[in-house]
């Protein structure tokens, strides 16, 4: 039996850009994509710790070491500058190895850069 299972996870990540026009989708720093081993056009959860709001959406890679997380399009009406977010991305696996398995969890600090790497 395959389950889902928290692959990785961005862990207060502060929204530093926000742009409703554009089609959608999560920009984040290439330096944590890779770090949280986060692929671009990857399926993301994104949750808000300060208004409790929850979506899915894609990645797309941003510019390496500009510590940017940006929501694009419809995502951007679901936070403010300043909001901090954990983006959580989940993988299929048989049971036995999700048993097994430990997430990749990235702590970043108030400007998006890399302060933990738990795994």
């Amino acid at each position: 039996m395959l389950v889902h299972i928290c692959k990785a996870k961005i862990h207060r990540a502060t929204v530093n850009d926000l742009d409703l026009n554009y089609e959608g989708s999560i920009t984040i720093d290439r330096d944590l994509m890779d770090a949280a081993n986060i692929l671009p056009f990857e399926k993301v959860q994104v949750l808000n710790i300060n208004n409790g709001e929850r979506a899915e959406t894609y990645v797309i890679e941003g510019e390496r070491g500009s510590g940017i997380i940006g929501l694009n399009g419809a995502l951007a009406r679901l936070a403010q500058k300043g909001d901090l977010l954990i983006i959580i991305a989940y993988a299929l696996m048989e049971e036995a190895k999700a048993k097994k398995f430990h997430p990749i969890i990235v702590h970043v600090d108030q400007n998006n850069h890399i302060t933990k790497i738990q795994s």
